[in-house]
């Protein structure tokens, strides 16, 4: 296309005053300017846009339907220019991820470096709670976007498979369960666990499903993160449930037995979730489909 933005404003112009000379005027631009541009313009589009009378001008049909793409061309130049400006002027746009514990300790540290780097104008908050809150606070509005368990109920929010995030057994490498090759979780229930500590989400669900089983989890300590918990565990002081992903990264430092476990709880995966990803805003709509994009990397990992 041989016309610009000011093209537009100036056609804009000469129909909003019914005149070509005082169009020019609101165009700071002398008539003649103004009538050679208007000329170039149907020239271009082999089609009047104008019939000229004594009285003024007149759009003609094809002028009217170029005025209004006209204006919606400069509507979406400044909503363009306005989308740019907080990039150009250094502002921060804050992004709040709420995710389980095991997002934010086994995938996001691996994937965030990378996005923030690309971003920089970028800052993201992790929020750590058990998926069912983010469920809650996903469908109250409270968060836009969340990584939840699958073994929650999400049928009202929008998801997407974001990696697979199973949980096992570790155990001392001499212990009673050491030599079985999958377990149920009331097969375990009686030994003395190691777990983490009070209130976390994690710990927070495996405690719910003992409770399905009408038992409760007798812990001998309880820690603040899977790396604490695997090193006691090699040390003999009892068994644990941490996320498969974790206990293979921790076992080549700590000497740990891990025993696969049964049930849909256990067998999990890790959802993106949404109230519906088609109208989140564009900060959090390129995070999430960067997320997802991901699920490869994460795979061979």
């Amino acid at each position: 296309m041989r016309f610009d933005f000011f093209d537009l404003r100036l056609f804009l112009n000469i129909v909003e005053n019914g005149s070509l000379t005082k169009g020019a005027e609101c165009s700071a631009i002398s008539l003649q300017a103004a009538s050679e541009r208007v000329k170039k313009l149907e020239q271009h589009f082999h089609i009047p846009l104008f019939t000229r009378h004594s009285s003024g001008i007149k759009m003609t049909i094809a002028g009217q339907v170029f005025a209004e793409h006209a204006q919606q061309v400069l509507k979406q130049a400044q909503q363009l220019q306005n989308a740019m400006l907080p990039f150009s002027q250094g502002l921060i746009t804050e992004i709040t991820l709420w995710c389980n514990s095991s997002a934010q300790s086994e995938y996001l540290p691996l994937l965030l470096p990378q996005y923030l780097v690309e971003n920089s104008h970028l800052h993201i908050e992790l929020k750590e709670a058990e998926s069912q809150d983010i469920i809650q606070a996903l469908e109250k509005g409270i968060a836009q976007l969340g990584l939840i368990s699958s073994f929650f109920n999400s049928q009202h929010l929008h998801t997407l498979d974001f990696a697979d995030d199973p949980l096992v057994l570790i155990c001392p490498q001499n212990h009673d369960l050491a030599k079985e090759k999958i377990l149920n979780l009331a097969d375990i229930l009686h030994y003395p666990f190691v777990g983490l500590i009070q209130h976390h989400s994690l710990q927070q669900s495996i405690e719910a499903q003992a409770k399905q089983l009408h038992c409760t989890i007798q812990y001998r300590l309880r820690l603040p993160n899977f790396t604490a918990i695997a090193q006691v565990v090699a040390n003999g002081v009892g068994i644990a449930i941490i996320p498969k992903r974790a206990a293979q990264h921790l076992n080549k430092i700590y000497k740990f037995h891990q025993v696969k476990l049964s049930g849909t709880w256990a067998n999990r995966k890790l959802l993106l979730a949404a109230q519906n990803f088609d109208i989140l805003n564009t900060s959090y709509q390129h995070f999430a489909q960067f997320l997802i994009s991901q699920k490869n990397q994460l795979d061979n990992n």
